[in-house]
């Protein structure tokens, strides 16, 4: 199971600002996998439970954000989730097609842009950095487009920081590269205006949900408790809730038991980047897993070793993700007059990329068969629809009228 990027702390319903707060602040404070309490609570539940008590039961939204932010123990403060020894592991650590062919989908815009003389090249929830070391590298190819960009990170971590800067610098130095100029930045609208180009891979599923249940003609929300042991457990609102967003989206009329989610943190995304967007040219690609069409269900869930764990236990240990509704997505986009691409299924959008053909150039350069072999399984995971090809989706939001960028056709061949 490929798993999720990186989340952050106090994410509120309103507000521009609640986005940025989702990122960075990773490795500070105190080893979650040692901040276990008495009775087998992890400090994080201990501290929930107290909440829950004095305040009554958490809506998903709040709970998911402490588990994930919590300053002192949330999982993405005190916890090293990325790569093989870690929780998940995400598409650039896969395999160096993924970064390298979304690299050459920032130079074909760039170019289909005018090819501006400054660009920012934007990055949310870059994590290590891999992904952006692999779309530079491959971007390298036409010089002229690293001499016109700057790199921009959304990252407030210090360590990873300090990690990005580490690979970037150190690639420019192996390939004989000038370094590219790189900055940091808390927030999105921190990073200054321009033409921008943006990369989010594994971002949006890191925005907490809300989650409603419909029962006796009406949405009630579903919250997080205590029963009468005082375990962790699922509650619904004591009254009803307005009905919740995009109900139009639903392919039939809800269902005594239906379960729907939302997102309030999506729109306050888009708003930024539509204020961008109506300034200077800009291209934005997003890939995450989901559903291409809103369904009533639940997704929440959590992550722990690779593998599926229980949400409510080992709060600040394992990964809490709901999926991306993807439909949703690009009606908030059109409503805030913004245009969209997609969503295609990752398999789809790398294959019209040239995915093959790249793949073929870099079997040619494996030394020996275990890296063949290695370099296939990754290429596999990426691209086979039992894998990451269907579940991963991809979807281009520009501005009105701007270019509509590569990798939105279906395959030539028709076998995508």
């Amino acid at each position: 199971m490929s798993g999720k990027r990186k989340k952050g702390s106090d994410l509120t319903d309103g507000g521009d600002d609640s986005v940025e707060q989702l990122l960075g602040k990773i490795y500070e404070g105190v080893s979650a996998r040692q901040a276990i309490g008495q009775g087998g609570d992890t400090l994080l539940a201990m501290k929930l439970k107290t909440r829950i008590e004095q305040e009554g039961p958490l809506t998903l939204h709040d709970y998911m954000q402490a588990c994930l932010g919590d300053p002192e123990f949330g999982y993405y403060i005190a916890s090293e989730p990325f790569g093989a020894h870690g929780d998940f592991i995400t598409a650039p650590d896969v395999c160096q097609i993924f970064g390298e062919l979304l690299g050459l989908w920032c130079v074909q815009v760039w170019n289909e842009l005018g090819k501006p003389s400054s660009c920012k090249l934007i990055e949310l929830g870059p994590g290590r950095g891999a992904l952006m070391s692999d779309a530079l590298r491959a971007a390298s190819l036409v010089p002229e487009f690293l001499q016109s960009v700057e790199v921009h990170f959304v990252e407030t971590s210090k360590a990873l920081r300090a990690e990005q800067k580490r690979r970037i610098t150190s690639q420019a130095a192996e390939h004989g590269r000038e370094l590219t100029q790189l900055f940091w930045h808390d927030r999105l609208q921190d990073v200054p205006p321009g033409p921008s180009l943006l990369l989010a891979n594994e971002f949006l599923d890191a925005l907490p949900i809300r989650q409603y249940q419909f029962k006796l003609g009406a949405w009630f929300e579903r919250l997080v408790g205590l029963d009468d042991t005082g375990a962790f457990t699922y509650v619904l609102a004591q009254y009803p809730s307005n009905d919740p967003d995009d109900l139009s989206l639903m392919q039939r009329a809800p269902a005594e038991g239906d379960v729907l989610a939302t997102r309030p943190a999506t729109k306050a995304l888009l708003k930024e980047i539509t204020k961008r967007a109506s300034t200077h040219p800009f291209h934005g690609l997003f890939v995450d897993y989901g559903y291409g069409k809103r369904a009533f269900g639940g997704s929440f869930q959590a992550i722990k070793n690779h593998q599926f764990a229980d949400p409510l236990r080992d709060q600040g240990l394992v990964d809490l993700t709901a999926h991306v509704d993807f439909s949703s997505l690009v009606q908030i986009a059109n409503e805030l007059k913004l245009e969209a691409s997609g969503p295609v299924t990752q398999r789809d959008f790398l294959i019209a990329l040239g995915v093959r053909e790249r793949a073929a150039q870099l079997m040619q350069a494996q030394e020996n068969i275990s890296g063949a072999e290695q370099f296939m399984t990754g290429l596999q995971r990426l691209i086979d629809p039992d894998q990451m090809g269907s579940l991963f989706k991809v979807v281009a939001l520009y501005g009105a009228g701007q270019v509509k960028g590569p990798g939105f056709e279906p395959p030539l061949n028709g076998d995508g």
